[in-house]
């Protein structure tokens, strides 16, 4: 099933180790031939033994800094690229590997960043994760705010 993006132009980052870069780049055309106005944080040509926190921390920084910007990191599996990009304090990234576990890092936690493993799915699963990603806006359910709200708060005080 495939997703429409929404007509709304969005400031995208993005950042990968090699197992994502091929994934990345083809990304970025989809995205920019969607109107999204795409920053790429590298890796910028094939090197593997490329460490995915030298990408992945930057776009997460990026997309920190920017309340209207959403981010995406690829690797491998996503795993690895989920975990540093959560090291940012205000990134709230989900590793998603359905149009369903996309929708859902939207909806109910509010997520301003993507992880999506290069090796588990074709890019045309990819491309419609992140399609739906970026169409589906957050429900703001009070449930969910109060459960973020925790989040943030730990993220600030070390204290739920």
């Amino acid at each position: 099933m495939r997703w429409c993006v929404i007509e709304l132009a969005m400031r995208i980052h993005i950042g990968s180790d090699h197992a994502g870069l091929e994934f990345k780049n083809e990304l970025i055309e989809h995205l920019v031939n969607h109107g999204h106005d795409v920053t790429d944080h590298g890796p910028y040509e094939f090197d593997a033994l490329d460490d995915y926190p030298d990408f992945c921390i930057p776009t997460a920084q990026a997309v920190a800094k920017d309340p209207l910007a959403l981010g995406i990191v690829l690797g491998g599996s996503g795993n690895g690229e989920q975990i540093a990009a959560n090291k940012v304090a205000g990134v709230r990234a989900a590793l998603v590997w359905s149009i369903a576990t996309a929708k859902l890092a939207r909806e109910h936690n509010n997520a301003n960043v993507i992880s999506v493993g290069q090796r588990q799915h074709t890019a045309q699963e990819v491309k419609d994760f992140i399609d739906a990603f970026i169409a589906t806006p957050f429900s703001d359910d009070e449930r969910h705010v109060r459960r973020i709200n925790k989040i943030s708060n730990f993220e600030r005080t070390g204290e739920i």
